[in-house]
């Protein structure tokens, strides 16, 4: 292969991958007082419908999840619902307690476009991939 063809590919390459996963400060836990619950909703790294931000809704507050993100939703103690949606939906409904839940977000296979699902972690096994999130700031949906 030539090399101006060799070096065209590769600028392609970095240019299609920029972007795809969130840039932003790494993981802090976030503080809640004791009438609140603290949901962390993060999404690994996967290049896999890495175009894909569906908008995450907790409670009141919203905010689009890229690859590499979480969002820390502060939320008041008592029965919340987090849902995600594109073509199909997905939610966990949550009777919280004023601690730390973990929620991990993950894009599966579609017909059209890539379909969301929201998975409780447990504590230990959430500690370990939350480490590598960046905060995602909340958007409009």
């Amino acid at each position: 292969m030539n090399r101006p063809l060799y070096l065209l590919l590769i600028a392609a390459a970095a240019l299609a991958t920029a972007g795809c996963a969130v840039q932003g400060s790494p993981f802090e836990k976030v503080p809640s007082s004791a009438r609140q619950a603290v949901i962390y909703v993060y999404r690994p790294y996967s290049y896999a419908g890495s175009l894909l931000r569906p908008s995450v809704t907790c409670g009141e507050d919203t905010a689009r999840i890229g690859p590499g993100g979480y969002h820390a939703f502060v939320v008041p103690a008592g029965n919340v619902v987090c849902n995600v949606q594109t073509e199909t939906a997905d939610a966990v409904e949550l009777d919280a307690e004023p601690h730390a839940y973990y929620i991990r977000e993950e894009i599966g296979w579609g017909v059209l476009i890539g379909h969301p699902h929201l998975n409780p972690i447990d504590n230990d096994q959430a500690q370990s991939e939350i480490q590598s999130c960046c905060v995602q700031e909340p958007s409009n949906p």
